[in-house]
Formats: structure tokens, C-alpha cells, sequence
């Protein structure tokens, strides 16, 4: 399991677009995606990030390597915010 999060200051005059660019890019979910958070920075609100959690890196390999623009990617851009990307191996999951 990876999770990737993309990060990106997003001027407050455009949380509306994000809000809206992530809720329609997100309503479909590809099967490689297990879930995914749009998150707000407490202290800094003019941080966001998309939390992805893939069902493995080869799914993550597989979309990073097709040449397209990444989904999250295109949210921030909708939001006209460049964002940066980490990529995060799950070494222990505790589930309730």
C-alpha cells in the first residue's frame, strides 16, 4: 500500500474551485484508488493537500508512467495552485 500526498497553497478567493474540482474529479474513483481525503493545513489554511491511498505502487507506477497529467494534479490546477508531490510506503496499517 503507498500513500501519495500533493500539497499547494490555494489563494482563498479559489478553495471554492477546489472544493468543486476535487468533488468531480473524485467522484469516480479508479480501481487502484482505495480512498482519498482533500485536507486543510490547521495552522496555515491556505495549505491543502490530496491524500491518495493506491491499493499498491504498481497501480502508482502504472498512472505515473501513462504520460497524463495526474487527477490531482489538475484539481489544484483548476484552483490555480502548482502543487508537489510525495510518495509515502505504508510499513503498518492498524484498522478499527
Amino acid at each position: 500500500m503507498v500513500i501519495t500526498v500533493l500539497e499547494a497553497l490555494v489563494a482563498a478567493d479559489r478553495v471554492g474551485d477546489l472544493e468543486r474540482a476535487y468533488r468531480e474529479g473524485t467522484a469516480r474513483l479508479p480501481p487502484g484508488i482505495a480512498e482519498t481525503f482533500l485536507v486543510r493545513d490547521t495552522s496555515d489554511t491556505s495549505v491543502f493537500r490530496i491524500m491518495t491511498v493506491w491499493a499498491g505502487r504498481e497501480t502508482l507506477d502504472e498512472m505515473r508512467a501513462s504520460g497524463v497529467t495526474p487527477k490531482g494534479v489538475r484539481i489544484f490546477e483548476a484552483a490555480g495552485a502548482s502543487p508537489a508531490l510525495s510518495v509515502h510506503d505504508v510499513v503498518v496499517r492498524q484498522q478499527r
